[in-house]
């Protein structure tokens, strides 16, 4: 499976882990309506620090994600989650239950895939009507375009060399498109991370229709 192994390359090479923790207080802003007995996965969690961070003491949290390390290392660190070593398919909304889950969060996952509409697909079966979906991705707008141009770093933010690196670079307007074509109402834009309008990531959150 090719996602298997491109999951894998990050944490066997030590390339994986820039942090990501400039995202939680977005995330966590983006995710504060669920209620006090959530249940929440997290689609792509990584070693699933994110999730503890943002995890509150009723909450039923699990994690899913396509590397063995990844998976492996989650496992060893945060014990009162649930973490599941497979791909975003149909199957898992068997397993975890359609239409059961209060929150979905997928944090710098969907620049990775080759059929984002897929992650949508399954983020919508797997939440309750009025549930809510949380994603972040790097963030792609005019001014930071022109800015990244301007300042000669064009060429190492798009560099096509690295192995495994982004697919699709998503700007709002295409994400909105993604949230709308999938069934998705309420649609939030957070930035994160440096200054507006040069944000480091976007984090989008929409709710499945009640």
């Amino acid at each position: 499976m090719v996602m298997s192994a491109y999951a894998e390359y990050f944490f066997r090479t030590g390339e994986q882990i820039e942090s990501h923790s400039y995202l939680l207080s977005s995330v966590r802003r983006a995710s504060r309506s669920v209620g006090a007995d959530c249940r929440v996965v997290d689609l792509g969690c990584g070693n699933g620090d994110l999730l503890a961070a943002l995890k509150q003491p009723n909450w039923l949290a699990q994690g899913v994600d396509l590397s063995p390390t990844g998976i492996a290392q989650a496992r060893l660190r945060h014990h009162d989650i649930n973490f599941h070593l497979r791909e975003f398919d149909d199957s898992l909304v068997t397993d975890l239950g359609a239409a059961s889950l209060d929150l979905v969060i997928s944090t710098e996952v969907i620049e990775h895939l080759y059929t984002p509409r897929e992650l949508f697909r399954i983020a919508f079966q797997l939440l309750r009507p009025g549930g809510l979906f949380v994603i972040s991705t790097p963030y792609h707008g005019y001014f930071k375009n022109c800015a990244l141009a301007l300042t000669g770093k064009l060429d190492e933010h798009f560099n096509a060399l690295t192995d495994c690196g982004h697919i699709k670079f998503w700007s709002y307007r295409t994400l909105v498109k993604l949230f709308q074509e999938a069934g998705f109402l309420e649609i939030r834009f957070r930035g994160a991370g440096r200054l507006p309008w040069l944000w480091k990531s976007m984090v989008v959150s929409a709710r499945r229709p009640a």
